[in-house]
């Protein structure tokens, strides 16, 4: 998080900026000799009625309705009184019905309008911190399932004493070192995101040896571009865990990454057997972990800002998703 970002989600900074907004509007809008010296009286006769509201009324609206109705109508007429007896001490004004009216009024909307805002933020702030903590849960269940496929392959290699381990391993430190220190943001760099990708399928390309062709492709400027983490490592491995085998001919993985302007196209598609393969298992791996995963961040992360398009046919299966960045 930036340092900008981080002073526009204090809230000390948040009030300030509101009531100096306020200030503003009020030296403006007042027609008065001493306008700034009024402005600051009117401000320090709301902040406190406001304050009050906001910290210890508004809280009972989702408890106690009426009581948070009678408590909001007492802080009103106690501060407009407040506000009247001031105003009489210091301009020395008699005291009269249409004055008290006014202030209740001017004091009502203020605080009805203080209550509104202070629910929207309070809204707002709750629906950030559960989309993040829906991130962070699909983002924890996205590293175990790829290290359990991963530890097979590990595993397999072990059991036939291949000599590729020692590569086999160095790719699985760097990836490990990816998912787990690399992805703890938001967005990361686009171009670690491919190392990543590449190192994956280099990984698979060592456990297949040659019964497999696997192709990676990456086009345009992905320097500069970042992009959630592990987004496409789902579709990826689905490719090879779906993987048809065929006796005529090898099995195939390509995969194509495009930048073009503020769009992303990722492409990928693997070869299945012509029979045998229910779509609806390629679109869940491991109890559900996989692409169900994938979609729900993609709605999180880049509502209505992504195009994704799975198909299937006898021969393959094809994943096309394309992000504005």
């Amino acid at each position: 998080m930036s340092k900008l970002d981080t002073w526009i989600d204090n809230k000390v900074v948040q009030n300030i900026f509101i009531w100096f907004i306020l200030l503003l509007i009020l030296i403006v809008t007042i027609q008065a000799e001493q306008r700034i010296l009024v402005a600051i009286f009117i401000i320090l006769l709301l902040a406190p009625t406001i304050y009050i509201n906001n910290l210890l009324i508004l809280p009972y609206l989702r408890k106690k309705l009426p009581l948070f109705i009678g408590l909001f109508l007492l802080n009103t007429v106690v501060f407009t009184v407040i506000s009247v007896l001031i105003i009489k001490t210091v301009l020395g004004q008699s005291l009269q019905l249409l004055m008290f009216i006014n202030f209740f009024g001017i004091l009502f909307l203020a605080l009805a309008f203080a209550s509104a805002l202070k629910i929207a933020r309070d809204s707002f702030t709750r629906r950030q911190q559960e989309k993040e903590a829906e991130l962070k849960l699909l983002k924890g269940q996205l590293n175990p399932h790829f290290l359990f496929n991963t530890l097979n392959n590990l595993y397999g290699l072990s059991v036939v004493k291949s000599d590729k381990l020692p590569d086999l391993m160095l790719k699985l430190s760097d990836l490990l070192r990816y998912s787990l220190y690399d992805t703890k943001e938001t967005y990361v760099s686009l171009e670690k995101e491919i190392q990543y990708l590449e190192n994956y399928m280099s990984l698979e390309k060592i456990r297949l040896e040659d019964s497999t062709e696997i192709h990676f492709i990456k086009s345009g400027d992905t320097a500069s571009k970042k992009i959630a983490p592990m987004l496409f490592i789902v579709f990826i491995e689905n490719a090879f865990k779906h993987l048809g085998v065929s006796k005529d001919k090898k099995s195939s993985v390509s995969v194509l990454i495009e930048s073009l302007n503020n769009q992303l196209i990722f492409k990928s598609r693997n070869s299945i057997d012509a029979v045998g393969v229910n779509h609806n298992s390629m679109e869940t791996t491991n109890n559900g972990i996989g692409l169900k995963n994938a979609k729900k961040r993609l709605a999180l992360l880049y509502p209505d800002k992504h195009q994704l398009i799975i198909t299937k046919n006898d021969n393959s299966y094809d994943v096309s998703l394309t992000l504005d960045l």
